[in-house]
């Protein structure tokens, strides 16, 4: 049964100190990371509600991969497990209840100065496990393959990078943008990888031979300001959905750079053409998208900020959002919880916000 977007609801909502600016769940959905201004990641475990901060970053980070250790248990059975083990209760009425393990897990994070860090994000308070110099300036954005085994990073020095996920060594390094590559995401396959740039174009490339197969076009979402004499724009957001759609969040209508006045958009591409579809906001909006991605029931959602916050659903084939939530904050990203019908975004004011839809009736 589809998700019904007008039945979204705050699950939990937890709170940092600091600015935040990324977040991703792990394998099994039972923390939620966030990275943040003041160079730390926030763990928050959505069933105790404890936060927990990790230290080793020396710059802001944004790109966050997670990796499942060994067999993990699915999303779907732990939540049930953990609802069953309370009574139903996965929200403040279940802290004073001791909480099962984790599953093991790794984590990877990407910073401003280029570094990726690895993590046991399931230890009790998790330390850098090992430190890559991945990127010459900053390392935008951090992917996993479908099979856990290739980490793909990407940043301001227009480089693609492979790496062994689990050693951290290079495996192939993919050259061809000529600006500032924002984002990566693999494709279901796990041999076929897309990159977006400042430029608005998509790269599609085979990871087996490290050939660009094909571009596609985002250039929508990319402008020159003569005024200031700056580019704006790009894939501040990449998601791909298990059917090969790919959707880019950003911005475009640029008027002032420097200011970043401009509307949010969320370009969809088709796999098997790679044709582009723009999807946008109903209701006026000044401000980006700086976060998308796909529901278990293929809606997409995307999040974003300018005054205020806002996160907008697209379901079937509507190129108007559906429907809206009205956020207080800036909303600087989005991620999907892995059961598909939870979602969480991380805000300007160092709120992390996880909402959870029910299904129709």
């Amino acid at each position: 049964m589809p998700l019904d977007p007008t039945a979204a609801r705050v699950q939990r909502e937890f709170r940092h100190t600091s600015p935040l600016l990324g977040c991703r769940f792990d394998p099994a959905g039972r923390f939620l990371f966030a990275s943040a201004q003041d160079n730390s990641v926030q763990r928050f475990d959505l069933v105790s509600g404890a936060r927990t901060a990790l230290v080793g970053h020396a710059g802001w980070g944004r790109g966050m991969a997670v990796r499942a250790v060994g067999a993990a248990t699915s999303s779907v059975e732990k939540a049930a497990a953990l609802r069953a083990a309370r009574g139903g209760a996965l929200g403040s009425a279940a802290v004073a209840i001791p909480s099962p393990p984790a599953d093991p897990f790794a984590l990877v994070t990407a910073d401003y100065h280029g570094k990726l860090i690895w993590w046991n994000g399931h230890d009790a308070t998790p330390t850098p496990v090992r430190t890559v110099e991945a990127h010459a300036g900053w390392c935008r954005a951090v992917a996993l393959s479908p099979d856990g085994a290739t980490l793909a990073t990407c940043g301001n020095d227009t480089l693609v990078k492979l790496w062994d996920a689990a050693t951290g060594a290079p495996r192939r390094t993919l050259t061809g943008h000529t600006s500032h590559v924002y984002n990566v995401a693999f494709h279901p396959s796990g041999t076929r990888l897309v990159s977006a740039d400042l430029l608005g174009t998509v790269k599609d490339w085979d990871t087996t031979t490290g050939a660009c197969v094909r571009e596609l076009d985002a250039k929508q979402m990319h402008k020159y300001d003569p005024t200031f004499r700056a580019d704006i724009g790009g894939a501040r957001g990449m998601a791909v959905a298990p059917d090969g759609r790919v959707a880019c969040a950003g911005i475009t209508n640029v008027s002032n750079a420097f200011a970043g006045v401009g509307n949010p958009l969320v370009v969809l591409f088709d796999w098997a053409e790679g044709k582009p579809k723009p999807l946008k906001p109903k209701d006026a909006f000044q401000g980006t998208a700086w976060g998308v991605g796909f529901l278990s029931d293929g809606t997409v959602v995307a999040a974003g900020g300018g005054s205020g916050g806002r996160v907008w659903f697209w379901t079937g084939s509507e190129t108007t959002s559906t429907h809206t939530l009205t956020h207080a904050a800036h909303i600087r990203d989005l991620a999907i919880h892995p059961a598909g019908d939870r979602f969480a975004v991380a805000c300007s004011t160092g709120a992390a916000v996880v909402y959870t839809l029910r299904r129709q009736s």
